[in-house]
């Protein structure tokens, strides 16, 4: 179970009129003793597709622990009901940014022989990133590893400097980028994201990266990060996003950095809950960083 949005019916309010059931073609909703009721979590996808065909306003969206969504279940039901709910289910899954679920109709409909009928954007192109429903740039879906993989503007730049008369100037050489992926905040990540599968995740302290002046050749290289503030940020939100995203996917391991001072040690426990909330056993390691960037233990 995870916690996550799924649809609520309020029963007092629902009169049993079935209109919200052609607009479920996950197959979520069935009318069951003259009332719409969610035949199982595992259907409905929390988007809401259904709320407004709703007359009597019985059907709201609330966030609470359910059975995990499963897209191939869904396209189960989808397929016997023809092309029209095909193309419906799709569009419904693109409108809202659900790229990762759209993936996988797409691929059960590959691999079922039957026809896609709408176009779906290549993920190897860099120009149309998938979004996260809320549709901010700063917060699209970005896999940076192969970006930079051959590319001329991935080799350390030489920064010229001004001759100065008391210094021999030299050149002063610019490391590479060793970010995989965007966005890398632990509110904004999806975790179905797909740069997570089999990821080497690194947790880190807000200030870690500016403290330790290596962090991008020492920690960050061939990493997925998280990045958040165990004192000034919601502990219990970051437990649940983590253990979410060790439950869905096949970490491999997770390190966690964080400075020397008490509060930052939170993000210790953080790490340790989620993963005991996620049921999973992913070897861990932590490093402390002083104040002054040199590494503790």
């Amino acid at each position: 179970m995870v916690k996550r949005k799924i649809i609520r019916i309020d029963e007092e309010k629902c009169t049993g009129c079935g209109l919200c059931i052609p607009n479920c073609p996950e197959g979520a909703l069935q009318i069951i003793d003259e009332k719409a009721r969610i035949i199982s979590d595992l259907f409905c996808d929390g988007l809401g597709a259904c709320i407004g065909h709703c007359p009597e306003g019985a059907i709201s969206i609330e966030e609470r622990e359910a059975e995990e969504y499963d897209e191939r279940r869904v396209m189960e039901n989808v397929v016997m009901q023809g092309p029209n709910v095909i193309k419906a289910h799709l569009e419904h899954l693109k409108d809202h940014g659900q790229m990762e679920f759209l993936h996988q109709a797409v691929e059960y409909l590959v691999e079922e022989n039957l026809d896609v009928p709408i176009e779906i954007e290549s993920e190897c192109n860099e120009h149309e990133e998938p979004k996260l429903p809320c549709d901010c740039p700063g917060s699209s879906v970005k896999d940076l590893r192969e970006e930079t993989s051959g590319c001329p503007g991935s080799a350390p730049v030489e920064i010229e400097k001004e001759p100065c008369c008391c210094s021999d100037a030299t050149p002063v050489s610019r490391g590479v980028s060793r970010l995989g992926q965007w966005p890398v905040q632990i509110k904004l990540v999806p975790p179905q994201a797909p740069y997570f599968r089999g990821a080497d995740i690194l947790l880190a302290a807000d200030c870690v990266g500016f403290a330790y002046p290596n962090f991008h050749e020492d920690f960050l290289k061939g990493t997925i990060l998280l990045v958040g503030c165990p004192k000034l940020d919601d502990a219990e939100f970051y437990t649940e996003k983590i253990a979410q995203i060790l439950k869905l996917n096949d970490i491999r391991s997770l390190t966690v950095l964080h400075m020397e001072v008490p509060c930052c040690t939170g993000i210790i426990h953080i790490a340790k809950r989620a993963m005991e909330n996620a049921g999973k056993e992913i070897p861990m390691r932590t490093i402390q960083i002083s104040i002054r960037g040199e590494i503790m233990f």
